[in-house]
């Protein structure tokens, strides 16, 4: 999230106003007077936001300052880290279905939500904005890979148990396994094309790396020590408040009359990813579309290709594994999302009403997943 320099950055709207929720987080928790699961829950996700916001900022200034390859790359792992830590808290309370609904919703958000936003925005000042075409496919493309790893074990499922004894949580783990496996050597393969071989792709007109372009250097970069710091600081912060968010899940969902899948689908994606959607619809306001749609397809594939194998493989430190085996509603709206983000992509323009048909889908999957009924 780019936070301008000055005193006077505070003084502007900025998701930052939402640390305020912070000291109100931990009086919820710690104060016995206070305590309220729901009101713990609420404060927590708020004050999760901009701490995410500052752990994207410190990984662009220590990016900036270890050169254009290592930066790449320290973007490229540590840009979905909020997401990830809240989702290894929910693993170690044994949350699975909102771990596996948290993974479904930042895929979609990313690229109905984020992108929807981003494209309206930017259509609604300029009348065309034009991308390029080949970086859009190439991450379409393996978007859909993702998407298709995705379904896999849920036809696995499906198909295996029609016979006696074809499916068992045994083989279902071992088929997730080698799932993850394949799809974090294809994450590598992505990071080799987008920051060695075809990095000019991926490059916005007007800047040479990082998410927020030319406004990332704005301010004077800061130095390793301070960038480590606050990047070290705000992780132990997310994970700290995490455990608030998690432990408050149950009652929280029962108070709003929600289910688990729609709490990590919605309300958890919404929370981890909320920096990284400022950020976007602010470049796509600056006819940046380049870095809008790398921020919006290149974290959706971030979490599909990194962040769900990685949870898979941090699973068997907690008493539940994790699989990649998704209710049926959870793989349509990925592919879904997949495939409408590629037709959008593809022809390298996008225009305001393509905003509104995204945000549309994602409004009406977000109607199912309040609908859908609770897993048991």
């Amino acid at each position: 999230m780019s936070t301008p320099a000055g005193k006077s950055s505070w003084l502007r709207p900025s998701l930052n106003w939402l640390v305020a929720a912070l000291p109100v987080a931990f009086a919820l928790r710690y104060v016995p007077a206070w305590h309220n699961e729901t009101a713990l829950f609420i404060f927590s996700a708020l004050a999760i936001i901009p701490i995410a916001g500052w752990m994207g900022h410190a990984t662009e200034q220590l990016a900036h300052r270890l050169g254009e390859g290592i930066g790449g790359l320290l973007n490229a792992s540590f840009g979905n880290a909020a997401e990830l830590i809240i989702a290894l808290m929910a693993l170690r309370a044994g949350h699975i279905e909102v771990v596996k609904a948290s993974i479904t919703g930042s895929i979609i958000g990313n690229l109905l939500l984020v992108l929807g936003v981003s494209v309206f925005a930017g259509g609604l000042r300029f009348r065309a904005q034009r991308f390029n075409k080949t970086a859009a496919r190439s991450s379409c493309t393996a978007l859909i890979l993702a998407a298709a790893a995705l379904v896999i074990p849920t036809v696995f499922h499906q198909a295996a148990e029609q016979r006696p004894g074809g499916w068992t949580p045994a083989a279902e783990q071992n088929l997730s396994l080698a799932i993850a496996v394949i799809l974090l050597a294809t994450y590598g393969a992505m990071l080799v094309f987008s920051l060695v071989t075809h990095k000019q792709l991926f490059v916005g007109e007007e800047t040479a790396g990082g998410k927020d372009g030319a406004d990332s250097h704005a301010e004077k970069p800061w130095p390793v020590g301070q960038a480590v710091g606050v990047l070290l600081g705000a992780t132990a912060l997310v994970a700290w408040v995490s455990e608030f968010l998690v432990g408050a899940v149950e009652a929280a969902q029962h108070s709003l009359g929600v289910t688990e899948t729609f709490v990590g689908v919605v309300l958890v994606a919404i929370v981890g990813n909320a920096a990284e959607h400022s950020t976007a619809v602010t470049m796509a306001l600056k006819n940046k579309m380049d870095l809008a749609l790398g921020i919006a397809v290149g974290s959706s594939l971030q979490i599909a290709l990194f962040v769900a194998p990685v949870l898979v493989f941090s699973s068997y430190l907690f008493p539940h594994k994790l699989s990649l085996e998704f209710t049926v509603p959870e793989v349509v709206a990925v592919v879904i999302a997949a495939f409408v983000t590629d037709q959008i992509a593809g022809d390298g323009e996008s225009n305001w009403l393509e905003g509104v048909q995204l945000l549309a889908l994602y409004a009406i999957l977000a109607v199912l997943f309040y609908f859908l009924p609770a897993i048991h």
